[in-house]
């Protein structure tokens, strides 16, 4: 294989990294929807929030719920 052998692992921990996974993918790909589906100041602003979540995941969907959020409003508030 590529990667090497896969671990022998209990399936409760295999069940704990998957989720985990699934967890992290979900909120990364949540703030990724969120900051498309909202309007911003400047597009630019926009385009920032979308490339962070993307490009540093964790932190930067932490970051958006924390601190960009707040700043664009849903689409159909205007």
């Amino acid at each position: 294989m590529f990667f090497g052998e896969i671990p022998n692992l209990p399936m409760e921990t295999w069940i704990i990294i998957l989720g985990s996974v699934g967890l992290f993918a979900a909120l990364t790909l949540f703030a990724i929807w969120d900051a498309f589906n909202r309007e911003f100041p400047s597009n630019m602003e926009k385009v920032g929030w979308i490339q962070l979540s993307i490009f540093i995941p964790f932190f930067g969907c932490v970051a958006y719920f924390l601190l960009g959020r707040k700043r664009g409003k849903k689409l159909n508030e205007k």
